[in-house]
């Protein structure tokens, strides 16, 4: 045998392939979706649905554009991995459902141009290209990303059928005042603004319902936070995503909630109201835990979703605006290098320091 031909060869590791794929990954969270976003269809009605699917399909179409541009020959396996599809899922669900048509089509170029394909598309960017999205909107357009509607079930007589639904997506009809609403974010923090305290606000007959499921003004994904929290654990149950990250997003979340709703209850929100809104849980199970701007080890996700936690925490309490969690991630995000740096998995025959450990020798029988 030729040992010089052997050793000149690059010598890879006995790794196993566990039969996972981009494409099998990505399947597996939309299915984990499905049941939040046809309650959302339902609660909503068929401008949320309009705005689900082109949110959608303009993600899919820069996707194509990107790849086109850059030379790529295989467009089609590329497009349809399903990252692109993900993407646009997720920043519809963070989106008010009855959003004009142009905010899916704006949203969903600053997500795949801006957020995924500049830094070299699949596994290469630094910040969650649906949140990169969602920022940008929410602080390029104000008045259209603050715009709540009061939930219009179909089986309600006023709910739009699907020729006004279209009508009201694409001609971007103001929304009536009988069915204008506010979050319970944005509902609180106006209140406080104006002198009056959440013992008094959240007390009357037009508060914001706060409930597990159940018709409350918000983003199209924020009033099915049971059936997000069950598609999150189908994905820790099934190996997808690890529990750190989004328990460690929650507890950071609920602690600095829970420690200043027991100090001042007029001032400060519960930690059910925290948990139950905004993007609390679609963030925790679905948004922190995108592999590529997440960190590696157990331990740094641990840090990595209490940071997300407490900066939500933060921004909804004394920011300008109601919600953070999108702030948050970003944030986070961009400090995922350091915390890799500094948070290293052990190598497999060496100490946390980097040192060879001292095995000994074994005798031969």
């Amino acid at each position: 045998m030729n040992t010089a031909a052997l050793t000149a060869q690059p010598v890879a590791s006995p790794h196993a392939h566990g039969g996972n794929s981009v494409t099998r990954t990505m399947f597996r969270v939309q299915m984990a979706l499905v049941p939040a976003t046809l309650y959302g269809f339902w609660l909503f009605g068929w401008p949320a649905f309009f705005l689900w699917l082109l949110t959608i399909l303009s993600c899919l179409g820069f996707e194509a554009l990107s790849l086109k541009m850059m030379g790529v020959t295989r467009i089609k396996a590329t497009l349809f991995d399903g990252s692109a599809l993900l993407t646009g899922w997720l920043l519809a669900m963070t989106l008010p459902p009855w959003a004009p048509w142009w905010v899916a089509v704006v949203g969903g170029f600053i997500a795949i141009v801006i957020g995924k394909q500049v830094f070299g598309g699949v596994g290469q960017n630094v910040f969650n290209p649906a949140m990169v999205a969602r920022v940008a909107l929410l602080v390029s357009f104000p008045v259209p990303l603050t715009q709540w509607v009061h939930p219009l079930p179909l089986t309600s007589l006023m709910a739009p059928d699907f020729i006004d639904g279209l009508r009201i997506f694409l001609t971007s009809l103001p929304q009536p005042d009988a069915m204008a609403s506010a979050s319970l974010l944005g509902y609180t923090k106006t209140e406080l603004s104006r002198g009056i305290d959440l013992l008094h606000s959240l007390a009357g007959d037009h508060a914001p319902v706060l409930s597990w499921i159940g018709a409350r003004s918000g983003s199209f994904g924020e009033s099915a936070s049971l059936l997000i929290l069950g598609g999150g654990l189908y994905l820790v149950g099934v190996g997808i995503i690890s529990w750190h990250t989004p328990a460690a997003v929650l507890a950071g979340l609920a602690i600095p909630a829970a420690i200043g709703h027991s100090v001042d209850p007029t001032h400060y929100l519960s930690v059910s109201a925290h948990l139950l809104s905004g993007a609390a849980m679609l963030g925790a199970f679905f948004i922190a835990t995108d592999y590529v701007t997440s960190p590696n080890t157990t331990s740094g996700q641990i840090v990595f979703g209490l940071g997300i936690g407490l900066m939500t925490w933060v921004i909804r309490t004394y920011g300008g605006y109601p919600e953070g969690m999108a702030f948050a991630v970003l944030l986070m995000n961009a400090l995922t290098p350091v915390i890799d740096r500094f948070i290293k998995p052990r190598v497999l025959g060496r100490d946390r320091k980097g040192k060879p450990l001292d095995i000994p020798e074994t005798k031969e029988a």
